[in-house]
């Protein structure tokens, strides 16, 4: 399977790399050249990357027949930054969508982006990063978009959400080319765990996917303060702000009230001890200030749908 690995301005490398690296470690576990890689760009000068890092592409897109093309995500912090950062990138995505129907388009993160841009997920299943749904279902309606899955794989395309959902992607193909025994020893050989679930209540509250410095900025004082002692004002207050201010702005941003969406972050670190830690759920209440630990499992199971020990019973990590 010849798999180009998509080069261009402001590319996010590493998870281009890292694919390749799992690539690379299942030819040498299967005995046999089941993936054979190349750098693909529009052209063939060296390509500033993100941090800094310049490669240089060793295939050009549009000669080079490949049975699989992935993309990487680019950075950027709001969906209002996507039109000017698609226009500037107008080549590579008319060269995505010239590409031969029997090629397959996979994509995690930002990089989803190019995909919906040229066509090449119309009437297709996919996801995208948290942050990006709405622009994204509001652009793209001919997509079927699936945005409270991580990774959607169709016959011709597949998406992953998240700056590493390169992981899902390489697992998923992976998995296919190996047998069973032979997958899970790979597995154990790189040292992969499974990928980590995630409730649909809190999959917008990682905090490196903030996509607003305001929303990262309330994120870092929620966690920091005693739930019993979180209030609007208390909040405006740290963020030197007036209440309406704040409000307005994390309701623009969240479609959410200020209180519901701090009482959401909350819950949100209390969903983290259950999936990392054993500690018991009145030791997690007491550590994170609920008035009592009942007060903590109704707003849980509120949120949720589930008990604390259900919760953690189903997506525990320790």
């Amino acid at each position: 399977m010849k798999i180009g690995l998509l080069l261009y301005d402001q590319c996010m490398p590493a998870g281009l790399m890292a694919f390749n690296d799992l690539l690379q470690a299942s030819n040498r576990l299967s005995g046999k050249l089941l993936f054979e890689t190349c750098l693909a760009g529009t052209g063939l000068k060296p390509v500033q990357c993100a941090n800094q890092m310049v490669l240089t592409a060793n295939s050009l897109l549009q000669d080079t027949p490949l049975d699989m093309l992935l993309v990487p995500g680019m950075w950027t912090e709001s969906p209002s930054q996507l039109p000017e950062l698609l226009a500037q990138h107008a080549k590579l995505i008319e060269q995505i969508r010239q590409l031969p129907d029997h090629t397959k388009v996979w994509s995690y993160c930002t990089g989803v982006c190019f995909l919906a841009e040229s066509g090449r997920l119309r009437r297709q299943r996919a996801t995208v990063t948290w942050w990006l749904a709405n622009a994204m279902q509001k652009n793209y309606p001919n997509v079927n978009w699936l945005i409270d899955s991580d990774c959607v794989v169709t016959p011709k395309t597949a998406t992953a959400a998240g700056v590493h959902g390169y992981l899902l992607l390489a697992q998923q193909l992976i998995e296919k080319s190996l047998s069973k025994p032979a997958f899970q020893e790979f597995i154990k050989l790189m040292v992969l765990p499974r990928p980590v679930q995630q409730h649909p209540a809190f999959r917008s509250f990682a905090f490196m996917e903030q996509a607003d410095p305001l929303l990262r900025k309330l994120a870092a004082i929620v966690t920091q303060m005693p739930s019993e002692q979180i209030t609007v004002q208390t909040l405006a207050g740290k963020l030197n702000l007036s209440e309406r201010t704040l409000a307005r702005k994390v309701s623009a941003l969240t479609e959410r009230p200020v209180a519901s969406y701090a009482r959401q972050l909350k819950l949100h670190q209390v969903s983290e001890q259950l999936i990392w830690s054993s500690l018991p759920v009145n030791t997690i209440s007491e550590e994170l200030g609920y008035s009592d630990e009942s007060n903590l499992r109704r707003q849980f199971k509120q949120a949720t749908g589930l008990s604390p020990v259900q919760y953690r019973k189903k997506y525990a990590r320790a």
